[in-house]
C-alpha cells in the first residue's frame, strides 16, 4: 500500500484524499508542533498558494489550547484569515507548545497566486490520533 510505505519514508508529512466536494488531507508528524507545520504547508500546497518575492513579513500567534482538534482548527484558520484579510501566506514556522498554548513565530510574505481559495477548516471527522511513530489526523477544508 502506497500510504504505508509513505509512512515508513518520512517521520512528518501530508498528502491529499480525494474528496468528493471539498478537500482532504492527511497529516502524520512526530509530534504536535511537527503536525501543525505540516498542516499548514499542505494547506498551501492543496491551494497551490505561491509567495512573492515581496519583503518577508512577521507575525506571532497565541493559541490557548483546549484540545488537540481545537489548536489544529484554530491555528490552520489564523492562517486562512492572514490570507483573506492581508493577502498573506506563511513558510516558515517557529512554534512552541507547552500544553496550555501555542506560540507562533510565523513568516511569509504575500500571496503571488493561488488556485483556489480555502474558505475555511472543518472539524468534520476529525481526530488527532496517537500512532506509532507520533500523531495523524484527517483534515477536511471547506473550498
Amino acid at each position: 500500500m502506497v500510504y504505508t510505505e509513505i509512512m515508513e519514508r518520512k517521520t512528518a508529512g501530508f498528502r491529499e484524499i480525494e474528496h468528493t466536494a471539498d478537500w482532504e488531507l492527511h497529516v502524520w508528524a512526530p509530534d504536535m508542533v511537527t503536525l501543525l507545520e505540516m498542516a499548514a504547508q499542505g494547506m498551501y500546497e492543496l491551494s497551490h498558494t505561491h509567495l512573492s518575492d515581496a519583503q518577508q513579513v512577521d507575525r506571532s500567534i497565541t493559541i490557548p489550547f483546549t484540545d488537540r482538534e481545537t489548536l489544529l482548527v484554530d491555528f490552520l484558520s489564523e492562517l486562512l484569515f492572514y490570507a483573506e484579510d492581508e493577502n498573506l501566506a506563511f513558510d516558515d514556522f517557529q512554534l512552541k507548545f507547552d500544553g496550555t498554548e501555542l506560540k507562533a513565530q510565523i513568516s511569509g510574505a504575500s500571496i503571488a497566486n493561488q488556485a483556489k481559495e480555502i474558505k475555511a477548516v472543518t472539524y468534520h471527522r476529525m481526530a488527532v490520533c496517537e500512532i506509532e511513530n507520533g500523531l495523524e489526523v484527517n483534515i477536511v477544508f471547506d473550498v
